[in-house]
């Protein structure tokens, strides 16, 4: 009986889909305003792009190049102009 409990919560856990839809770009993103940017590499590899917003916080974004060459935006993390923390 004791088996059966850890069984049911990791089963509850493996169910779980919480998938976030990808961040829209913002202004100083590379592919805000529907721009479109390609960059020669191979397709799977993350380009880093690093900005301030308007109110003076680092931003920091990850793309993937697609197939075709494009980058799409995959996640983004916002922190202090003074602290260069990534935690991807």
């Amino acid at each position: 009986m004791r088996a059966i409990v850890p069984l049911m919560l990791l089963l509850a856990l493996a169910s779980c889909n919480a998938t976030m839809p990808p961040p829209e770009p913002m202004r100083g993103s590379l592919t805000y305003g529907g721009r479109v940017v390609y960059y020669e590499a191979a397709p799977g590899h993350v380009v880093d792009h690093e900005f301030p917003d308007k109110f003076g916080y680092r931003v920091f974004e990850k793309y993937v190049v697609q197939p075709d060459g494009t980058l799409k935006l995959i996640s983004r993390r916002t922190g202090s102009d003074y602290w260069k923390i990534r935690h991807w």
